[in-house]
């Protein structure tokens, strides 16, 4: 594959600043964009050669960037794509990221998200730990593994956040997630947010897709709904939503969906973080009971039966 020359890198970063303006995001994160796309034009070596001898640290040096930048341009580089770029314009069925995978072809990517509700590496990269994918047809233990490396390995190199490294920021936790989530799914019902148009299944062209861009406690958040077959409507708000976020240099994505069974059905919770979900309804149970020796009222449902952040 030839890699991107820095021209091209330039307008892709461009074009994220042009639609974080166009979709209501903060003029800061779109201008840092801007201004990434505007280093990358005044450098004189090509950046694929700066990559290839110096790594990511080379990048930043050379283009005066901070850490999340300088990878957002290696993906560029290496891929010649861009996720962040994909999302913005409506280019995001799980089914085109699954097959970029060493191991997964149309028909296993497919299966992946129809069958197993897959919506992104990180929930790929799970069911491949949890051996979920096994059991898929098409699937055996040595594609499975072959999976897991090729997703870890992309995910080890990406933007993604690291609990356990000390120069990174854990993930947002579970109870920002899911408020990001709600606040998300009860604007888009209520029409308040701007909409994408999503390329697949989308024949009329219409944009339908809502987008939100936010900030809390310093994090950059992009929420939106991973369905996009059929346009949004008030029966969606249990449908998944990907949560996109950023700080210092970190990035990642989170799935939030509602639990069909046990004790969190009913409720929405953090892909891949369930104990912690069930943890963080465990805490709102508690806060909710009346003191001791205080008068209750009616009693209060159980767990499995409350909607958190319903709409």
């Amino acid at each position: 594959m030839d890699r991107p020359t820095n021209a091209e890198v330039a307008a892709a970063l461009e074009r994220v600043s042009e639609l974080l303006q166009a979709q209501g995001a903060n003029p800061y994160r779109l201008e840092a964009y801007r201004a990434a796309g505007a280093a990358v034009r005044r450098s004189e070596r090509p950046l694929g050669e700066v990559l290839a001898e110096r790594g990511p640290a080379g990048l930043q040096e050379t283009l005066s960037l901070g850490p999340a930048l300088a990878s957002v341009i290696r993906e560029l580089v290496l891929t010649g794509r861009l996720t962040m770029l994909d999302r913005l314009e409506g280019e995001v069925a799980p089914e085109d990221l699954f097959m970029t995978v060493p191991g997964m072809g149309e028909a296993l990517a497919r299966r992946a998200h129809t069958m197993l509700r897959l919506e992104t590496l990180e929930d790929l990269e799970t069911a491949a730990r949890e051996g979920r994918l096994e059991k898929l047809p098409g699937f055996g233990p040595r594609r499975a593994l072959l999976v897991r490396e090729a997703v870890g390995q992309r995910l080890a190199g990406s933007r993604r956040c690291w609990s356990g490294a000390p120069d990174r920021s854990p993930p947002p936790p579970v109870e920002l997630l899911l408020a990001i989530d709600g606040e998300y799914r009860r604007r888009a019902a209520a029409g308040e947010l701007k909409t994408i148009r999503p390329r697949r299944f989308n024949p009329s062209h219409e944009a339908w897709l809502p987008i939100w861009h936010t900030e809390r406690d310093g994090w950059a958040f992009t929420a939106l709904l991973s369905s996009t077959d059929r346009p949004c409507d008030p029966r969606m708000i249990n449908d998944p939503v990907v949560v996109f976020f950023e700080r210092d240099g970190c990035e990642g994505q989170a799935t939030v969906v509602t639990a069909t069974r046990g004790l969190l059905a009913g409720l929405r919770v953090v892909r891949g973080r369930e104990a912690q979900s069930q943890a963080h309804y465990d805490a709102v149970h508690r806060a909710a009971e009346p003191p001791h020796g205080a008068p209750s009222g009616p009693s209060a449902p159980p767990l499995g039966g409350q909607e958190a952040l319903a709409i």
